[in-house]
This record gives C-alpha cells, structure tokens and sequence, in this order.
C-alpha cells in the first residue's frame, strides 16, 4: 500500500481530512512527486506551477524542501508522513535496535503540535492496536518505530537510526547553542538516516528572510531536475483552499510584505543578516572568558533589565585598549529569578570594576533606576536605542577594532540579529521573532560606551602658543 492509497483509505486515513479531500489536493500531488507515484496530466500541471521543475523525480527522493504559507496544512502533512513511515514501510533494524522518526521543532510546544495529528492517525482502529507507549513526547510502536518530539539542538538528535526525520518550521530555529540551528542539526540528521534504506528527510517552513538552510536550499534546488532533492513552494490557499480570503487580505492591506512571507510563501526582502558570521568569528579572543579588573583602567558598563518573568537580565563592561573596545564582563541571569536579587549580585560585579554608573536601556522606567540607586549605582538611560546602538556597533564589528569574549550565546545572537528596511528607507535592528538578543543588547552597548568616550564627536580648539597640554584642549559643546 502506497500513501496515497493509505490517505484515500475510509478504514485508515480518509475520514480524518475532511468531508472534500479535493481540498488536499495539492498535497497530494506533493506527496507523489516525493515518493515518485504516477500524476495525471492537471497534477503535473500543479508539480511544475510549484516546483518550477519540468518532470517529477523518478524515484522517491531522499530530501523534500517544503516552503509553504501560514496555515497551508503542514503540520497535518508531516503527521501523515510520521504515520505512514512508521507502520506502512518495512525495516531491518539490527536486534534490539529501534528506529525513531524525529519531529524537530523551535520547542517542543511547537513540535507536539505534530506529534497531536500523529496520535490522532493512530487512533484509528486498524492502527491502535500497534501503539504501545504514549508519552507527552513520544509514541512507540509494535513496528519497532518512535516518533519523538525533539527542540532544534543538535545535541538531541545524535546517535539515532532515523528513517524519516521531520523539520518544522525550519526557518525560524533558534539556539543559544549554535549561531546556525538549522545547518548543523540537518547535518546531525544526514549520517542518522544514512543506513536506513529509503530514508527520507523532511523539512516543511513558512519563510523568513533570504538567508539560512531553507532559503540556500530553494535557491540550489528550485526549479531543478533533481532525483534526489524535491524543493516545493506554494501559497497558503494553494495548498488550503478552505482559508479566509479576507483574512488574508487583510493582512496584505496591513503589512503587505510580511503577508507576502506569511501566506504568499515569498521569501522576505525586507530583512537581511545584520552582521556576517565571519566578523564576528574575527573579533572573538578564543579562550578568554572574562577579563579581570586592573588598576589604572577605566571601565564602562551597560545593562539590559528585565523583570524575570519572560527575558534574560544582563550586564556587560568594557574598556579602551590601544585603539580596540574590550569586552571584560558578561553577566546573565536567565529567568525566573528575583530582580531585586540580581541588581545587587550586578552592582557587586560593578563595583569590583570601580564602576559606580552604569548605562541601560532608556525604555526600562523607573524601577532600575530606584534599584540601582539603592545599591550605590547611578542608572542612566541610554541616548541611544538598542537598534541605534546596533548600528554604530557594526562598523567597529567589521573593522576589527572590539574584542569580544569567547562566548557562545553572545555569538549565537550577535549572528542571529535581522536588519529591517521601512518604505522609508530607514533601517532597524532587532531579533528575529521568538529569539533573544538580550546578551548582545548589552554588550554592544557597553562597547559603544567605550568608543563613544575614546573619541567624543566635536570641534577642538588648541593653544599652539606653546606646546600644548592635556588642558588646552577643549571640547566645542562647552563652549557653545
């Protein structure tokens, strides 16, 4: 039984896609062009409107790059592959080995999204009697097969013998772990399913922005007469003709770029990398992991508050070397935690440094500042935004002129951060969506202090009737 006839099926799968499976029927013609089944002459129309290919692969693929508009049926589309994968196809594991069908998601709320449509198809009364374990985050099967929910770390999928793995939501992977998420668990994933014959690896993703995995993925295999790599790009209502059109359009008439990614599958123009991997790898000091205080030099901090709710408190201090911002100091206090509590482990940390003033972010309100105070330690709001402080830190990134510490969050976010372009022309920085940039927030800001201070923006005057000293110079905004 192929998994069409498995999904046209009344005792298996056809009752659980609704009354008109001609509603799927773009997944359908998807789900042959992976595993290679004959189309009908419109079908093939529909493979070539979204594939840009002229003929389907000959045999099934082994990677299927699926980039598909928010609420197109993806997450249904995986469950069914998990189901047929893990009861319709046979394997030869070795003895007392079993075999397990990762389903990778940004978390695992995200990831058990799936894994809720794959205990819905094993319900089925043909099928449930194979179920033998449910978890939260698993299921085992008489087959010899588990479906496992798994976070977007490479760490958690090693030593595997996979014969599907499913990726959801590809493009928006994050991790303090690893500045690109996506390529080094798809290369933890490969070698996993490289003794597993007819292994298949699935990664199914509205888009983002016009970088990472997906984006270089469809760009290499769009279009491509390819036996072994399938790249599919379809609208939502391409792919699900029962949605709102005017939810959709009215979220075109919002936003219609982010409409475009969200529903039109198009990749986002207006967003870039901010700053290339390749810089920041420059700036790094490889083993240096804090640098201690010293007498003689002066120090400058920023501070990035949070609540302890929901973001990360943080705390970085910097100083001036031979013409380079040195980063000295990262602090981090993921949450929960007490605020009270962590403003006065930071003003500890601060005074170690001789620092009695420290710079944070000028939107916190009041309550750092009443902190602070109470500890001994003067909170001045930033002049700057955090998007203007990470654009006056880029040029001192790309010319080499900071040493960053050897730290793998910091890094993983400094890589992670978007630039965004307005109709207006005017750029902005921040994370991308469901990520974190709390620790680069306060660093970059820490290392703009200290360049700020090493070269103050403004006119001088000198006294050259003689040989001038430290006090003749002064600065033009005191005189005027």
């Amino acid at each position: 039984m192929n998994i069409i006839e498995a999904l046209e099926d009344r005792a298996l799968f056809r009752p659980l896609f609704g009354p008109d499976l001609s509603t799927w029927s773009a997944w359908i013609v998807a789900l042959k062009a992976i595993f290679a089944l004959p189309m009908a002459d419109p079908e093939l129309e529909v493979f070539r409107r979204h594939t840009g290919r002229e003929r389907p692969p000959s045999r099934q693929v082994s990677e299927a790059w699926i980039v598909v508009g928010r609420r197109g049926g993806k997450s249904r589309f995986a469950a069914l592959l998990a189901v047929f994968a893990a009861c319709f196809r046979a394997y030869s594991p070795a003895p007392g080995e079993r075999l397990t069908i990762p389903v990778v998601a940004a978390d695992r709320k995200q990831a058990r999204t799936v894994l809720g449509y794959v205990n819905g198809l094993l319900d089925v009364p043909m099928l449930s009697r194979l179920v033998e374990k449910r978890t939260l985050e698993s299921v085992d099967l008489a087959s010899g097969v588990s479906v496992e929910v798994h976070t977007s770390s490479y760490r958690s999928i090693r030593g595997y013998s996979v014969p599907l793995a499913v990726c959801d939501e590809l493009a928006f992977w994050r991790s303090e772990d690893a500045a690109d998420p996506d390529v080094e668990i798809v290369n933890a994933l490969r070698p996993c399913m490289a003794t597993v014959p007819g292994s298949l690896l699935v990664s199914l993703s509205s888009p983002h922005r016009r970088a990472g995995l997906l984006w270089r993925m469809h760009e290499r295999f769009y279009g491509r007469e390819s036996d072994d790599v399938l790249c599919w790009k379809a609208g939502s209502t391409a792919m699900n003709s029962t949605l709102d059109q005017a939810v959709i359009a009215r979220a075109f008439e919002l936003d219609a770029v982010a409409a475009a990614a969200e529903y039109g599958a198009e990749f986002r123009s207006d967003l870039e990398t901010f700053v290339p991997r390749e810089a920041v790898e420059e700036c790094i000091v490889r083993g240096r992991y804090e640098v201690p205080p010293t007498d003689g030099t002066r120090y400058s901090a920023f501070v990035d508050p949070s609540g302890g709710s929901r973001d990360s408190f943080t705390l970085a201090i910097a100083h001036s070397e031979n013409g380079k911002a040195v980063l000295d100091c990262l602090r981090e206090r993921k949450p929960p935690f007490s605020p009270e509590a962590v403003v006065e482990e930071f003003s500890e940390t601060l005074k170690t440094y001789r620092i009695r003033e420290v710079t944070g972010d000028r939107y916190a309100g009041e309550w750092p500042r009443e902190q602070f105070r109470k500890a001994g330690i003067e909170y001045v709001p930033s002049a700057k935004t955090k998007s203007d402080l990470y654009l006056a830190f880029l040029p001192m990134l790309n010319s080499g002129r900071v040493e960053l510490l050897d730290n793998k969050t910091l890094t993983a976010q400094l890589c992670a951060l978007e630039r965004r372009t307005s109709r207006g022309g005017k750029d902005s920085v921040d994370h991308p969506p469901g990520a974190h940039d709390d620790l680069a927030n306060a660093a970059a800001g820490a290392l703009v202090l200290v360049s700020a201070a090493r070269c103050t923006p403004g006119i001088y005057f000198v006294n050259v009737a003689r040989r001038p000293s430290q006090d003749d110079w002064v600065n033009a905004k005191d005189v005027f």
